[in-house]
């Protein structure tokens, strides 16, 4: 994962992955990721934050691996319906929020609704938990379906955030590898 080639951008959702969320771990552990900063993290807009996400993509000329959160999912989404990048090498896309479940998530995230259930153009792989309050499992599945995506049940570990007490994800890490692999940019 420390091959300075690829670029991992990482891509917090609502608040933004604080300190001691595996996001913000993982950026301090490996020198070639970034992340995208919204202007506001606790007023998500999807025009803004896509134009933060693109300008993000945009600026680097190497293999990258998209690297998603929570309400990110959906950004990344909407990104590919909008967007195109051959640099865009595969996703991993964690904790899906159910944009369009008022039961699941807040109406601040209703500006992300409908999810988009396009298939990917990349590799991608979908993680998700048993107990995670802002996605049923069998939803997180159908999006992975939708999307072409691999599927990964977790277990119980929330929302798969920093209440998850996770620390660096090392099973995580696996799985990024995993997908970096199908990639062909190890």
């Amino acid at each position: 994962m420390e091959n300075e080639n690829i670029k991992l951008i990482i891509i917090p959702g609502l608040g933004g992955s604080g300190e001691h969320h595996w996001q913000s771990l993982w950026l301090k552990k490996f020198d070639n990721s970034i992340r995208v900063i919204q202007d506001d993290w606790d007023a998500p807009n999807l025009k803004n934050w896509l134009d933060k996400l693109n300008d993000s993509i945009v600026k680097h000329n190497a293999p990258i691996i998209l690297v998603a959160h929570s309400l990110a999912v959906s950004l990344v989404l909407h990104w590919t319906n909008r967007y195109k990048n051959p640099n865009i090498k595969g996703a991993l896309l964690v904790a899906p929020a159910d944009v369009d479940s008022p039961t699941h998530t807040p109406d601040i995230l209703r500006d992300f609704s409908w999810m988009p259930t396009s298939k990917l153009t990349f590799p991608s792989i979908v993680v998700a938990s048993e107990d995670d309050a802002f996605v049923s499992l069998n939803r997180a599945k159908y999006f992975a379906e939708q999307w072409g995506s691999d599927f990964i049940n977790i277990g119980f570990k929330g929302h798969i955030n920093s209440d998850s007490n996770l620390e660096y994800w090392e099973e995580g890490q696996v799985i990024l590898k995993t997908l970096m692999m199908k990639t062909n940019i190890q």
